[in-house]
């Protein structure tokens, strides 16, 4: 396979015609090497169009996913950015190479250890993994400039939001099959929030992701 006809296919047959136009955004798909963030034997699927298994039934997001993703959430070079769940590590290195700062949590032990092997030898030493349950709320009393949910949550705690810096985005899947919408939710100046449908997709939902109560007779 030649890796780099692939890459430069991924963009231009996937990415592109996902309305991810932005040329920043573009160019460091290019750049991160994305068939070292998957797991060992699958080198082969790095860029095809689907999500690659990662183990606990956890899997890699779809390539045109992740560059959406990161289009919509308008990383700044001074922000300070918030994921939950890092998984293999490969929306983390985006992010990094886009933010001052990004701390990811993974509630998986092995994730955790590989995402931080797979960054470390991507040579981001801006990028921190935490082991940790975060599907409900932020670890930690940081606030943040960016914020991103990498699985789904049926319901997307007010916890979240509360804790973004004024001009801060909030990115999260929100819903329950079959039926889930991208959400950005951005924190004006004046501390306001918006909160704006983007597109419907479908991942899984994040471990202990909150659920809606249920009414009882």
């Amino acid at each position: 396979m030649n890796v780099e006809q692939a890459r430069f296919n991924m963009v231009e047959q996937q990415i592109r015609p996902w309305d991810v136009l932005d040329t920043a955004v573009l160019a460091l798909l290019l750049e991160v090497k994305r068939e070292r963030f998957v797991p060992p034997g699958a080198e082969g699927l790095a860029f095809a169009d689907l999500e690659i298994p990662l183990g606990h039934g956890e899997s890699m997001m779809a390539p045109k996913l992740e560059a959406r993703i990161l289009q919509e959430l308008a990383v700044k070079p001074g922000d300070a950015a918030y994921e939950v769940g890092t998984g293999s590590g490969y929306l983390t290195a985006l992010l990094a190479k886009r933010a001052r700062t990004v701390t990811s949590v993974e509630i998986h032990a092995d994730l955790a250890a590989r995402a931080r092997g797979n960054l470390a030898a991507a040579g981001l030493s801006n990028a921190t993994v935490l082991e940790g349950d975060g599907a409900r709320a932020p670890l930690g009393e940081t606030s943040w400039d960016v914020i991103v949910l990498t699985g789904s949550t049926p319901v997307l705690p007010d916890a979240f939001a509360a804790r973004l810096n004024p001009g801060g985005r909030l990115l999260a899947i929100v819903g329950e099959a079959p039926v889930m919408q991208a959400v950005l939710v951005e924190r004006d100046a004046a501390g306001d929030l918006r909160r704006t449908g983007l597109f419907e997709t479908m991942v899984k939902p994040l471990v202990n992701a909150e659920t809606p109560s249920r009414f009882r007779f």
